[in-house]
């Protein structure tokens, strides 16, 4: 069997947004975030965080505290069963960035640089994956690197977005997806 991934984005899928999250205190798990990556898993995907972190471009907070944070938040996870594969970040940003983190980046989304490291980590078949995210970045990552399907979360793009995606109002409606297509 061909290994697949549910690639997640973090803030507004995982967790929800706050604007750039950085303190454990402000986590609030998405509604349906444990079930889904429980059916996922199940189902024989990985499981595969992908985010952007301007607020680590904008000086906002550190690197280390991004890693600290996704510590705590992957420790919550666990006590739910659901173990992460792997998270992959972005910490630059081409226009707001300070100092290093002022660059163009191919992990930035909608790149595809944190997918394809899911392909050189895991052997990941982009083509049978799923990406869940909430802005039109997601998923123009989830097309340009030719993955199976895209979901976008309703909420945060008001205007709605280009490409190929289905639009859902809870994650729920994502697990019922997988199950249906086994």
């Amino acid at each position: 069997m061909k290994q697949r991934a549910l690639f997640l984005d973090r803030d507004g899928v995982v967790n929800e947004e706050v604007g750039y999250l950085h303190r454990s205190e402000e986590v609030r798990f998405v509604d349906g975030i444990f079930s889904l990556c429980r059916t996922a898993v199940g189902l024989g995907y990985r499981l595969i965080v992908v985010t952007n972190q301007a607020g680590i471009a904008r000086g906002y907070y550190s690197e280390a505290d991004f890693h600290a944070l996704m510590t705590f938040m992957r420790a919550e996870l666990r006590t739910q069963s659901v173990e992460l594969d792997a998270v992959y970040f972005c910490p630059y940003h081409p226009v707001h960035g300070v100092g290093v983190y002022k660059r163009e980046h191919e992990d930035r989304k909608p790149g595809t640089g944190m997918l394809r490291r899911g392909v050189a980590e895991f052997g990941v078949e982009l083509s049978e994956s799923v990406m869940v995210g909430d802005r039109c970045s997601d998923i123009a990552a989830a097309n340009a690197a030719g993955l199976r399907q895209a979901f976008l979360v309703c909420g945060t793009e008001t205007a709605g977005c280009d490409g190929e995606h289905l639009k859902v109002d809870s994650l729920a409606e994502v697990e019922r997806w997988l199950l249906a297509q086994g």
